[in-house]
């Protein structure tokens, strides 16, 4: 991780942060950069937020509609990579 971090880095190290798996000195650039920047702090909250949230879905949870646009959403996905 290059010094002088700015707000794109941080989105795409977040779940490397979440998930504790981030170096410890990249970690201390990254929350260095959080002690200073309002709206990385408030993306992390809503990060781990809808972690939480998602985290508690069933698939009985979730309306049939819902789950065909997911799915599809997926395969669209894996067929474009």
């Amino acid at each position: 991780m290059a010094d002088g971090q700015n707000c794109i880095d941080i989105v795409e190290l977040i779940t490397e942060y979440i998930e504790g798996t981030m170096p410890a000195e990249d970690r201390e650039r990254f929350e260095a950069h959080l002690r200073g920047c309002r709206g990385c702090i408030i993306y992390l909250a809503q990060m781990r937020e809808t972690i939480a949230l998602t985290g508690r879905l069933t698939e009985e949870s979730i309306a049939p509609e819902a789950r065909a646009a997911l799915l599809m959403a997926f395969r669209d996905w894996k067929r474009a990579g």
